[in-house]
């Protein structure tokens, strides 16, 4: 297919301009992201309190302790002037087991901090594990659920062991319970235009929008856009003409994950291993995969259970 025919195809999917994305998007959050300076205020907001960044934030930064353990890719991870780590993730999408990939991602964020050798655990950074959502997790209504291990026989006391997981839902109904720039900067991020900008009163989400209208405004980082969606669409696009939306439903294969998978043509198989396993190289997570071939979890851990097999 000539670029000239692959652009009118894609015109015709409806693409949403980056100019008008809103910084739910998970491409414009992390890109925005970026500058430490954004995510200075980005976290100040959050957190209620002066943020001094030490480093240059990374967005997507992946973190792999071993080889035979699943690596993550963190959307946007920092560290301030005490040494405490951030990582801020955008799910723009409800799934049902962030909960426990706040736990997973917890859980590797520390063992990348401790160097070898080091026998006093003292040495773990303090860390904030941040997902803003825009859906109510926990459907109590919360802008903010802010949780830190506690004594469940003596509630005030806390384990204090330096880690704290926040989930925001841009959708929360106690504005009265979190500050107005938090509530602002929440309302702001499904709604990131001009007209939203100069409405509100924090001097901070307009530096913000300023950063926005930037990446928006930036030639290079609009190609980065289209490629990153043409990449999504294309590869969504042969799973389907392969015929196997309803056939990955269905079952392809007997014997994978206790017949998660069965019987199919070995070509549809071999087209979404194929798939799979390109996605794989590129260090992409099960979820990600999942969420580019719009398949659920399930089918894509049995069909890189089945890959690994290969090897």
């Amino acid at each position: 297919m000539n670029n000239n025919k692959k652009s009118k195809e894609i015109r015709k999917q409806n693409i949403i301009p980056l100019k008008d994305l809103n910084l739910t998007n998970r491409f414009l959050f992390d890109e925005v992201m970026e500058d430490p300076q954004v995510q200075k205020e980005m976290l100040s907001i959050i957190l209620g309190r002066d943020v001094s960044l030490l480093v240059q934030s990374e967005s997507e930064k992946e973190f792999r302790v071993s080889p035979l353990i699943r690596s993550i890719r963190m959307d946007v991870f920092s560290t301030d002037e005490d040494d405490t780590v951030y990582n801020t993730e955008m799910q723009d999408s409800r799934r049902k087991d962030l909960a426990k990939r706040s736990r997973y991602y917890q859980s590797m964020l520390d063992t990348s901090l401790l160097e070898p050798g080091v026998p006093d655990y003292d040495g773990l950074n303090n860390s904030y594990l941040i997902m803003i959502m825009t859906f109510d997790l926990f459907g109590y209504g919360k802008y903010c659920y802010t949780f830190r291990p506690r004594c469940e026989e003596v509630p005030e006391c806390t384990l204090e062991d330096g880690t704290v997981r926040i989930f925001l839902n841009t959708k929360g109904q106690n504005p009265s319970e979190i500050s107005e720039e938090l509530a602002e900067f929440l309302y702001y991020l499904e709604h990131t235009t001009d007209e939203t900008a100069n409405q509100l009163r924090s001097a901070r989400i307009r530096r913000i929008h300023s950063k926005v209208c930037k990446v928006k405004a930036s030639e290079e980082i609009g190609v980065k856009y289209m490629q990153a969606w043409e990449e999504r669409y294309y590869a969504i696009q042969e799973a389907r003409n392969q015929g196997l939306e309803e056939g990955m439903r269905e079952g392809m294969r007997e014997g994978i994950k206790e017949g998660i998978i069965k019987g199919k043509k070995a070509g549809q198989l071999e087209t979404m291993k194929k798939l799979v396993e390109k996605k794989l190289l590129k260090n992409k997570s099960e979820e990600q995969i999942a969420e580019e071939l719009e398949e659920n979890i399930e089918t894509i851990r049995a069909l890189i259970t089945d890959i690994q097999k290969d090897f």
